[in-house]
């Protein structure tokens, strides 16, 4: 997917003001107007402005868009320029993790055919689209209940298991008094219960934005997801794991212990077992009612033929077997 660079559409400076950002958009869309342009490609050209005014004259789609944007700096200075093309984009699971958004967008107009693939896979019809500000003239006697706040978060799979108080950091999106973006951080102590799983969101009472008057505030929901595990897979309620086994334990059966986010296991492996067999723990995946089930992943592991002695046992090894393990490929 091509990365869409907003500003430069819009010929602004990565620190413009919304005023300067507004100015911009203004003079580019008088010039691609379809009805009064000349050029080819006004139509197009009118959409990418007006796109790229949508989201830079937003604050918490312009954060969200500017680490988008770092990440993919860092992607191709890393090298995926040459893996994928000098533009080629794909935002990473949880890049969106810790941004703190106003509103739920639900009818905000996000997944239209205005908007191009690259708008769609940051933002979607989930994210926020209505901006940090409620629009419009507040009265001194008005009384209205605050925004709903929503925000994405990431956890340990091992806190799905056994529950958790967690600190966790959020930022919020707004403008300065001279309508430049800055981050208003805050912490909160959250407690994760047992048993949650990805996409499953935690509501906090009261710490949504505030209310008019003595409207009461709104709420804030948390998104969670899993931080990445250099073991375990999750897909819903189920865990997988990969559990490496010698030859002979697959061959000739054995009890290894195999290890689960909720601890050690010992596990019987039958004789006969080849590499992808899995193995299911019934209820040993995230705990709830039902609790999900654990698939161990078998794989073969290979000894290493170094030194004459192994060298040896791998000659004696191919000589007491008449095994050809490519003869299913033939005809």
């Amino acid at each position: 997917m091509e990365f869409k660079d907003y500003y430069k559409t819009l010929g602004v400076a990565r620190d413009a003001s919304a005023d300067d950002i507004k100015s911009a958009y203004r003079k580019l869309a008088r010039k691609f107007h379809p009805d009064v342009s000349k050029e080819g490609d006004a139509e197009a050209r009118f959409k990418e402005i007006g796109e790229a005014s949508e989201v830079l004259r937003d604050p918490e789609k312009r954060a969200a868009y500017d680490a988008a944007g770092s990440q993919w700096e860092r992607q191709q200075a890393a090298g995926g320029a040459a893996r994928g093309g000098p533009q080629d984009f794909q935002p990473a699971p949880g890049w969106d993790a810790g941004f703190e958004f106003s509103g739920r967008g639900d009818d905000a107009g996000f997944g239209s055919a205005d908007h191009s693939d690259f708008f769609e896979s940051l933002f979607g019809r989930a994210r926020a689209g209505r901006g940090a500000g409620t629009g419009g003239a507040r009265r001194p006697d008005m009384q209205m209940p605050g925004q709903d706040h929503h925000a994405k978060v990431m956890i340990d799979l091992e806190d799905a298991f056994q529950g958790a108080q967690r600190s966790i950091s959020l930022r919020m999106p707004a403008l300065d008094d001279e309508g430049r973006g800055v981050m208003r951080e805050r912490t909160l102590e959250i407690n994760i219960p047992k048993g949650i799983r990805a996409g499953q969101q935690l509501r906090l009472a009261g710490q949504g934005g505030p209310g008019m008057g003595s409207g009461p505030a709104g709420d804030l929901f948390l998104e969670i997801g899993f931080n990445p595990h250099p073991r375990f897979r999750v897909d819903g309620r189920d865990v997988y794991v990969d559990l490496p086994l010698a030859p002979w334990e697959a061959a000739l059966g054995a009890s290894v212990s195999a290890g689960t986010p909720d601890g050690d296991v010992e596990l019987t492996i039958p004789a006969g077992s080849v590499a992808g067999r899995k193995l299911r723990l019934k209820g040993k995946g995230i705990p709830g009612n039902p609790a999900g089930d654990l698939y161990v992943v078998l794989a073969i592991a290979l000894p290493p033929a170094e030194g004459a002695k192994s060298k040896a046992a791998y000659d004696a090894f191919a000589a007491s077997f008449d095994f050809n393990p490519r003869a299913p490929l033939k005809g």
